[in-house]
């Protein structure tokens, strides 16, 4: 289900502002924590600009 891109961008900056907290914790980029969040975040974006896309694609 997509969800509203307003709602996409909510738990966006909730992802990455839980990135920037792991990547204090494990300054090392390749730790698996932060490799997960930042894969988690990329996967947010992509959900938003598939909602952006399909918003684009109803309204014409």
């Amino acid at each position: 289900m997509v969800q509203n891109p307003e709602t996409i961008q909510e738990c966006i900056e909730k992802a990455r502002q839980r990135l920037y907290q792991i990547a204090n914790q494990y300054p090392d980029l390749w730790h698996p924590e932060v490799i997960r969040q930042s894969m988690v975040l990329d996967e947010l974006i992509n959900e938003y600009n598939q909602a952006t896309r399909l918003k684009k694609t109803v309204k014409i």
